[in-house]
């Protein structure tokens, strides 16, 4: 009785770290500022076969001329993709379809984009889109940016 006791404690006190480590490499993620919530899908179909496959939710953050995206069910101090500002090409935007629906944010629109030659696409909210175009068409003078 008291083994099976101890073995419980032991188990509910793994959980409550493992949630206040979740919670701490979120508030470390966002402390320098500029993230939003943007869900991913790296080596997207040619054209949204709304399916809603493939889709990871994460948080990304803007740093100088790249973005990072991280995970949110990850322990990973280190940003799982790197987005380079003059890398990215905006192909076009449209609403979630079909499945997507479920597996995106209720009010996420779908951003498709060319990143060194992978076809990726982002969900993001309304205001984060208009937040990210606009750091797109801020970059320095002489790079090279296509926003669709």
């Amino acid at each position: 009785m008291v083994l099976a006791l101890t073995v419980c404690g032991i188990v509910i006190a793994v959980l409550v770290v493992g949630l206040f480590v979740f919670g701490l490499r979120r508030r470390l993620i966002q402390r320098s500022g500029g993230t939003f919530d943007c869900s991913l899908r790296w080596d997207a179909p040619e054209e949204g076969d709304g399916d809603g496959k493939g889709w990871a939710y994460g948080v990304a953050r803007y740093n100088g001329d790249r973005v990072e995206w991280y995970r949110v069910f990850s322990y990973s101090p280190r940003p799982r993709r790197v987005l380079e500002r003059g890398s990215i090409e905006v192909a076009g935007r449209r609403l979630p379809d079909g499945e997507e629906e479920l597996a995106l944010l209720s009010d996420a629109v779908v951003l498709a984009c060319l990143h060194r030659g992978t076809r990726l696409e982002l969900a993001m909210s309304e205001d984060a889109l208009t937040g990210f175009l606009a750091w797109l068409e801020a970059a320095p003078p002489g790079q090279r940016v296509n926003v669709a």
